[in-house]
Parts: C-alpha cells; structure tokens; sequence
C-alpha cells in the first residue's frame, strides 16, 4: 500500500509540473484540417491530389509536427453556392483546426462568416476575389495571388500598347464583379476605361453566350478581356471563333483561368482543339520560379496520375494548394512548440439557438479555442515552397506578386513577358530584377506579340461601333460670318460652312466610315455659348462639336481635341483716321540720337579718309581752309554717293566702301520710313496695343459666345464694367460711334472682318497662341485619327483649298494692317556703325604705323649726314620757308615738330629726298676715301689747317 501510494503522488506531481511548464505539455496523436474545393473541376481534380501528396510530405517529416498525425477531411462543394455552404459547415463540425480552401470566392464569402464565428482561419489557393482581403474576413488568407494585381497585369498590357477602352467579359457572380472594379481603377489611373462591360450567367449556355459575344461585335473597343472559370471559359472562344471574331484586328486577353486550363489537360487531341480556338491570345499565368522541390512535386504528381490511370497536367493553383496544406502545418507546429493545446468549445449563441429545438444540430460546431493563436502564426509564416518564398502582407495576401505573359500562337505557348508588383512588366524574371542579376532595360517590357489573324503588327484596338448608330456631332448655329459653319436647313446635312468641308475631308481620309448626323446648337437670334457645346460633348450629350471652337486650356480638361485646323489667336481692333502731314515730317525717320551718331559718323568718316589721302592725293592737300570745306564736302557728299574727290589709297578706299554700305543701308531705311510716314493712318484712340489696352479705362467689345471675355477677366484682370458683348456686324458701328474703344476677337474673324473695312485696323501683336479643333469626347480615338487625317490635308494643300472656297480675301485685303510707323532708332543700326568705326580704327592704326617706320628711316638718314657735317650745328631737318631749327631748342619739340612736318610732306616728296639722300651718303664715302689718301701723303701741320666740308639739307 505504501508503495502504491508513493507511485501516485509521483505521477501528480508529474501531472502538476506538466500543466506548470508549457513546453512538457503533451501533444495531440492528432490534428484535422479541413479541404473545401470542387472536386470534378479544371482546378479541384489538381488540387485534390496536391492536398494529399502535402499531408503524406508533412506526416513524414519529421521536422514538422513531431509525431502528431495530420489527417484532411475534403469536402466536395460542387461548383454550388448552396451545397458549398453546407459542406463547409460539415466539415467545421469535426473539429478542424484550420482550411484549406474554399475554391469559389462566392463560398468564400459566405463560409468566411462562419470561420469568424468560430475562429476556425481558412487558407484559400484558388479564392482570388479582391475583396475577400478586406477586414470584414479577418480568418481568410489567400494562399494564391488576388485579382487585384492581376488586374493591375492586365491594365499595363492595355496600357503598353496605348489602347484606351477595353471590352470586358466576366462572369456575373463576385468572382467576376470584383475584377470589374479592379480593373476598371486600374484603367482609369491610366487614363483609360472599361468601355464595355458583359456579364455572362454563370451557367450559360452557348445561345447566351453568342448573344452577348454579337453585343460585343457591335462596340467600339477591340481589346476584350475575358476573366471566366476554366470550366466555361473556352466555351467563349469557341462561339468567338463562329462568329468570326478571332481574326485580325481584335486582341484577346484572357486571365489566368485560361493558363490552368491548358497547363491541366495533357491529352494531345484536346489541346490541340484548344489552341486552334486560340490562336493570338494573350493570356497570365502565376509566376513561380523553378526550384528543385518544385520539379520533385511535378514528378511525384505525374507518378501519382499515372498509377490511377488518369491524365492531367500540373497547373498553378496545384503548387499553392501544396503549399496551402504547407501553411497550415507549420503554423499547428508552432503553435505546438509554444505549449499551446488543440481544444474546442461550446458557442453560446449556437447552443442559446440549439435548445429552441431547431433540427439543424448547430450545437455540433465548436469554436477552436486556440484559433486566433493559429491565425497569429499563420500570418507571420516566412518559408520557402514550391511557389517560392512564402509569407503575407498586411492584408493577409501573398507578398510579391507576380505573372508571366504568355501568347498562344501555333501549336504551343509561349511566353513573351513577365509582370511584378515592383517592376511591372518586362521580360526579365522578377527574382533576376529583384536580386540584381540583370536590370529591365528600356522598351523591354514584352516581346513580341503573334496576335489573332496571324499578324504582328499591333492591332489599333477600336473600330468604328457596328450598332447602327451615328455620331452626334454638334455644329453651332451661327448668326454672324455663316460661311465659317452655320445651319444649312436646305443642304442634305442641315449643317454647311468652311469647317464643316473640313471636318468631311478628314473623314473622308479615314480607313473605316464613320456615319454622322449634325445637330445644330443655337437659336438662330445670336451666337450660342462655345463653353456650354463643349461642355455638352464631356457631359455625353453629343459624341463631339465641330464649328469654329478655339483650343483653350480649360475646355482641354473635360473633352480631347484635335490637331488645329486653323491657327488662331486674340487681337486688338481699333479705328484709325488719316495723320495730318508736318512740315517736319522729314525729321521723323529718326530719332534725335539717331540723326546725332549719323551726322557724327559722316564728319568722322571724311575725317578719317582725309588723314589717309592727305600725303598721297593732291584733292586732299592746299591750305587749311581748302582742306577743312573738302572734309565737309567729301563727308556729306557721300550720302548722295556724288562725291568728285578720288581716293588712291587703299587703306583709303577700303574705307570707303564700307561707309558706304553703311550710307545705302540708312538712305533705303530713311527713305522706307518716311514713306510709311507720310502715308500712314493713325490710331483714333491711344490704344497702341495690349498694355494700353488694359492701362486705359475704356470699354472694350468681344464677340457672343467667345471665350475672349473669360480671357479678359480671368487672365488679364478686366473688370466685367468695361467689357461689351457685340455681335460682329455691330462691330464697325460701335467702334466709329465710340461704343467701345477696342474690340478684342480671334484672328480669322477679324481677317474676314478687315476685308471689306478698310476703316480699321489691328494694333500690336496677337497675345495668345492657339487653334480651331473638332471636339470629342475624352479619350476618343476618333481624335487621334482625325488629327492625323489634318495633318495630311494640310500636307496636300486640300485645307488651303478649303479656305479659299470660304474665305476669300476682300477688297481691302492688299492694305497693310499695321497702324503707326515706330521711329528708327540708334539700336536698329549700331552693329553697322561698330563695323565702319572699327574698320575707321583699323586703317588709322595702320596708316600711322608705316607713317612712323617711313619717318624712323628717314631720320636715320639725316643723322648720317650730321656726322659728317661737324661744322654745321643746325638741325639738318628743313622746314618749310628754308628755315633751319636751332640746336638750343628742346630736343622733344623738335622731334614732334619734325613728326608733323614729316606727315605733311608728300609721299613722293619724302622719297625723292630719301634718294637723293642716299646719293650725298656715297659722294660723302668717296670723299672721305680721297682725304685718307691726301693725308697720307700731305705734312701734319697742313692737316691741321685743312677746312672740313660742309653740307646741308638746303643744298638739297
């Protein structure tokens, strides 16, 4: 007894230190989840198999769950909204710690209540609803990527290849709605849209199915995007292809339900029945990157198909069901290893419902006790699968998504591309990006592309719609200037004018018809608002405008436009009277500067020329007065180019030709500023352009409708008091009768309006740039192939013949508009008075230089002479009158006296003397020769007595 004893407090002792420490807590024998898929569909007969070759890979390892059992209760939910519920709360019923699934996003929704209620997570692979991530499912986890970044994949397709509307067909259940809306933003951050939507029935049948494919044909938009069940989906294809819309010039694109079906069907006759539905369909499938355990999978799944005689192939969704099962196991370990137990409990408000005698047993499901623990673990999982790393956001997605691009064309797929939330799309693999191994370069997004009709060229993605309807294009009834557009009750369009023939000419070029009915905006009393049409074409009211509808910024934010038509811009209209004549009209070509540099350069001019002709050109020599009148002469003769005074000089002459040009280029100034002088109009008011416009307080017009008013107000602060709406045939009453002081309107009206009155013109310049262009709705693709249509009536001439047909120029078309002729200034010609100045500068520098040399020589000749003349000490330099300088002088006045005296001398002068210079210098030489030999010969005394020679430049 006493032994026995002892053995029992041994084992409560034992007992108590097992509850006291976590970790020494026993074990379950086992752990249940729960697996809730279709099992006879595309994606559940892979998944079926993947789920159990997980629970067989677990139970072997024994890293994982250390000897507790992992056992799967599968629930078949047979594609059925009623039935999945029911299995997915049977399958709760016995006490499943977690599930893998469910498959549909629509049981989803509904089983993720459930789950809530019972803390029971639910690892979805095949759910991709968007919204099933949001925090009302707080026990869902998607073990597969969601639809909103495939649908983010999708709209850079789209995008890449500039197309701006899609067609998309989706089947009408959530699945289907949420990538609606997925895509739909998408698009729209692009500035593009879902421009069709087609819900199909997700039991449609194949009438339905061509009903809604022939509602389809009949839209704009040729990009259709197919998001089905693979089940179904190719069904789509099939009906396409009778309907003949698998040829050229239509571009599919299809979700990733069309990558898992063709990866699961292995049987050659049906694959290959399959592609040749396909041909030229872009299609996403979710990229997992090679790995050795994921070919070991694929090989073990192959073995397994094979040993139950059946065939099938391994898509996506089979490796993050694998995975899935994967999740679920290592966060029960964990949970585990922290001492945790596996324990359910009763629900209140289940059991509360239970004993009111309902028959449904609600009381059976039991609410795991650990579940939020297991939830904990399962959302900070970080390992590696077969789809790669594996761990979760935030919003309990799987991190780093990613796609590959795949084009079906001949017999197989290919795969010309790769999409990734961090780079987007391009046609490196995203781990290579990511790691570093190879960088996206630019305009390597896709390879590409083999599209239906076996075509490579991009498809434009739009037609024409084919409904039978035509587009309403508004045309403003005009009252005023028809022949620009206007209501034409007798024509056969209702509608005629210069911009209606230009708006049939662009369409004309275009490669598919475009049927149009022309409804005319307006009263007929007064011009409708341009703001209010185009307001109506962004509104949806009109499918676009066509008149004379000026480009401006805030139109271009709620309608596209074309390329302009018609160059516009705003001007100035004032009236002008004829300038009385001055008798010192002839001053006013130049301003008072001007007339000073002018008068300047001609006295330096002749000044300069006579400093080079003086020496050399007898017409410039005499005494000073004759001098000083043939510098005035030969200045102011030259403006007349009737100067008599030749120059022989070249530094001469090449002064005198620039001058010359100088002078022709200011008399044909001169002479056309004068013209304009003596013939011009002058302004009636002082508004000289847009400065004075808004600096003066005077009223100024604009036409009805135009947008110049905004302009006035809201651009250059006019006040609303000043500005008067005119209708143009008010336009020249109002500004002779002092209405108004200006008016402010587009170019081509006031062109046409200056045509035939001639009492009026335009002053300064245009100060705003813009156009005339067709309005459509925003981002219309009839605009981008109109603006090219323009661009080439342009480049042919037909839009200047257009213009000529409607515009024609009046009688005072040949008049000039410009009013008031600006005085010529300093600043118009100071480059051609630096060019004469430097080139005066130049030939001074030049003629002084040789000057100098000459007399440096010459000077050194005469002190030769000195030398020899010890008798004589006067300066050997003559002066004129014979005179000779006084040695006592200072030697600087000399040398300057004898400067001047030296450039008054003649040239020929000065080298007669140098010659004859040279001359005395070798008689002197001979001499002196004959003296050494005298004194040789001779006593010393009579050398001492001897008599120097003397010589002059007197004697000269």
């Amino acid at each position: 007894m006493a032994g026995d004893q002892l053995l029992r407090r041994l084992l409560f002792l034992l007992w108590v230190v097992a509850l006291a420490v976590p970790g020494l807590a026993a074990r379950p024998a086992n752990v249940s989840i729960g697996a809730l898929f279709t099992f006879d569909s595309v994606i559940g007969r892979a998944a079926k198999v993947a789920i159990e070759l997980a629970v067989a890979d677990v139970n072997r390892d024994d890293g994982v769950l250390n000897g507790t059992y992992l056992s799967v209760v599968e629930q078949d939910t047979k594609c059925s909204g009623f039935i999945g519920i029911i299995q997915g709360l049977q399958v709760m019923e016995k006490k499943v710690v977690a599930v893998v699934g469910p498959q549909s996003s629509g049981i989803g929704h509904v089983v993720s209540h459930v789950a809530d209620e019972l803390r029971i997570p639910l690892v979805s692979f095949a759910a991709t609803d968007p919204t099933l991530g949001s925090s009302q499912y707080p026990y869902f986890l998607r073990a597969t990527h969601s639809d909103f970044f495939q649908m983010a994949a999708v709209a850079d397709i789209i995008s890449h290849y500039a197309w701006r509307e899609a067609t998309l067909i989706y089947v009408d259940n959530d699945y289907g709605r949420a990538a609606l809306d997925a895509l739909g933003d998408h698009l729209q951050s692009m500035r593009s849209k879902v421009s069709y939507r087609a819900p199909l029935p997700p039991a449609a049948d194949r009438a339905a199915i061509t009903d809604l494919l022939l509602r389809v044909s009949m839209m704009e938009s040729r990009v259709i995007v197919v998001h089905a069940n693979p089940d179904s989906g190719l069904d789509i294809f099939a009906a396409a292809q009778s309907l003949g819309m698998m040829s050229s010039g239509y571009v599919w694109i299809a979700t990733e339900w069309l990558a898992a079906l063709l990866d699961s069907d292995s049987s050659p006759p049906r694959k290959t029945t399959a592609l040749a539905l396909l041909q030229g369909v872009v299609t996403l499938r979710q990229y997992t990157p090679d790995s050795d355990a994921k070919r070991s999978l694929m090989s073990r799944f192959a073995a397994r198909l094979q040993a139950h005689n059946t065939t099938g192939g391994i898509n996506a969704y089979v490796l993050f069901a694998y995975d899935a099962v994967w999740m679920a196991a290592r966060a029960i370990d964990q949970l585990l290893v922290d001492g945790s137990n596996v324990s359910f409990s009763d629900d209140a408000r289940l059991r509360a419902e239970n004993e009111t005698g309902s028959a449904l047993r609600l009381g059976a499901l039991k609410v795991f006790d650990q579940g939020e623990q297991l939830l904990s673990k399962m959302k900070t999982l970080n390992f590696t699968g077969v789809t790669g790393q594996v761990r979760f956001g935030d919003d309990r997605n799987l991190a780093d998504p990613a796609y590959e691009v795949l084009n079906v064309g001949g017999t197989g797929v290919r795969r010309v591309g790769y999409w990734s939330n961090r780079t987007r799309l391009s046609v490196t693999a995203p781990e290579q990006e990511q790691n570093g191994k190879k960088k996206k370069q630019q305009g390597e997004e896709l390879y590409s592309v083999i599209w239906p009709g076996e075509t490579a060229s991009t498809p434009r993605g739009w037609v024409f719609p084919n409904n039978g309807k035509a587009l309403r294009i508004g045309v403003p009834y005009r009252t005023t200037y028809k022949q620009f557009v206007s209501k034409d009750a007798g024509g056969p369009d209702g509608a005629s004018g210069y911009c209606i023939d230009v708006f049939k000419a662009a369409v004309a070029l275009l490669a598919y018809p475009v049927p149009v009915s022309y409804v005319v905006v307006g009263d007929g009393v007064k011009n409708p608002s341009y703001g209010e049409l185009v307001q109506r074409v962004a509104e949806g009211e009109l499918d676009a405008a066509v008149g004379d509808i000026s480009i401006v910024t805030n139109r271009t934010r709620v309608v596209d436009f074309t390329q302009p038509y018609v160059e516009s811009g705003l001007v100035i209209v004032t009236a002008v009277r004829e300038r009385a004549s001055s008798a010192w009209a002839f001053l006013k070509p130049f301003t008072g500067e001007m007339w000073a540099v002018t008068g300047g350069f001609f006295l330096f001019v002749g000044a300069v020329v006579w400093v080079l002709e003086h020496r050399s050109n007898t017409d410039f020599r005499g005494s000073p007065r004759k001098q000083l009148v043939t510098v005035f002469w030969f200045s102011f003769s030259t403006m007349f180019f009737a100067h008599r005074e030749n120059t022989v000089s070249t530094l001469g002459r090449l002064v005198l030709i620039i001058w010359l040009f100088v002078v022709l280029i200011i008399n044909s100034s001169y002479t056309a500023s004068l013209t304009s002088i003596l013939t011009v109009q002058q302004l009636s008011t002082g508004i000289q352009g847009l400065d004075g416009l808004i600096a003066s307080s005077d009223p100024i017009g604009f036409q009805v409708g135009s947008f110049a008013k905004s302009y006035l107000m809201q651009e250059l602060g006019v006040p609303e008091s000043r500005l008067r709406e005119l209708a143009i045939t008010d336009y020249a009453s109002s500004l002779q009768t002092g209405v108004v002081a200006a008016i402010v309107d587009e170019l081509p009206y006031v062109e046409l309006f200056l045509s035939t009155n001639c009492q009026f013109r335009t002053v300064g310049q245009e100060f705003t740039k813009s156009g005339w262009g067709f309005a459509f709705q925003r981002d219309s693709p009839l605009a981008v192939d109109l603006s090219t249509a323009i661009l080439t009536l342009s480049e042919n001439g037909d839009l200047q013949r257009i213009h000529d047909k409607w515009l024609s120029p009046g009688q005072c078309a040949s008049q000039g508009t410009d009013v008031g002729a600006d005085r010529l200034n300093l600043s118009s010609f100071w480059g051609l008075f630096l060019i004469c100045g430097v080139a005066c500068f130049i030939a001074l520098l030049i003629f002084f230089f040789r000057t100098l040399r000459q007399y440096f020589r010459y000077h050194g000749h005469a002190d030769i002479d000195d030398d020899d003349d010890s008798e004589n000490k006067a300066t050997p330099f003559p002066v004129d009158g014979g005179e000779r300088m006084s040695s006592r002088r200072p030697a600087r006045l000399a040398s300057i006296r004898d400067l001047m005296t030296f450039v008054d001398m003649k040239e020929a002068e000065v080298k007669r003397r140098k010659k004859m210079m040279n001359e005395d210098s070798s008689s002197c030489g001979r001499r002196l020769d004959m003296d050494s030999h005298s004194h040789r010969s001779m006593p010393t005394s009579a050398n001492a007595n001897a008599a120097p020679p003397s010589s002059s430049f007197s004697s000269v």
